[in-house]
């Protein structure tokens, strides 16, 4: 079965007095695809047991649990994958590690990075920041959707879109060719938590029904 990449939600309880079990209940319930665990501050014991949870709630919806960085913590709980940045492990060292059945995901903002990591054997692609985002300060100048384009198009694995992306901006990370959005403030910030899922999910859904020979 493809990844279904539709609705990639992050779970990240730095900025909002949400836990990330909040979260990931809410999105799971609401209609997400795939959840991530991201947490920067806390101890390894701390992510272990968080992301024990998470998985767990994930394993009871059907919806693959992705650990964002932690290569030890995605063992140590037997997540479906892991999320690597420039600046984290080597995509071709988790690969090796994982094997090829698991998930290795990977941040790219340019055609360059996109391409090596399919090389080393990414699954899919985080590609942004495509707008402005607040969520993570270090990701660089926003590469909009035509940067987005240019890295779909040079890639043969599934790309989703990520940062500064709002429910009505939906539309145009998918019609760039996306397989699908990835979020975290537009969850994790709403009043309810639940509906914002399900209309993101619509409008993802909205958008690859309009949108002719779509890559999962």
């Amino acid at each position: 079965m493809p990844l279904d990449l539709r609705l990639y939600v992050i779970t990240d309880a730095t900025r909002w007095s949400r836990t990330h079990e909040e979260v990931a209940a809410a999105a799971l319930q609401g209609g997400a695809t795939v959840l991530q665990f991201r947490e920067k501050r806390a101890t390894t014991r701390a992510l272990y047991e968080t992301a024990r949870r998470l998985q767990e709630l994930c394993r009871a919806c059907g919806v693959p649990f992705i650990v964002n960085d932690r290569l030890d913590i995605a063992l140590a709980v037997d997540a479906d994958g892991v999320h690597l940045g420039s600046e984290d492990l080597p995509v071709a060292v988790a690969r090796r590690i994982l094997g090829p059945h698991r998930i290795v995901g990977a941040s790219a903002g340019s055609v360059e990075e996109a391409l090596r990591a399919e090389e080393e054997g990414a699954s899919y692609l985080g590609v942004g920041s495509v707008y402005v985002t607040g969520t993570k300060p270090d990701a660089g100048a926003p590469i909009g959707p035509d940067g987005l384009v240019k890295i779909v198009r040079a890639v043969r694995i599934p790309v989703v879109g990520i940062g500064g992306i709002t429910l009505d901006r939906v539309p145009e990370v998918i019609q760039a060719g996306a397989a699908g959005v990835a979020v975290i403030s537009a969850v994790a910030a709403a009043a309810d938590m639940v509906e914002a899922t399900r209309a993101l999910r619509r409008a993802v859904d909205e958008a690859l029904a309009r949108r002719p020979e779509v890559r999962m």
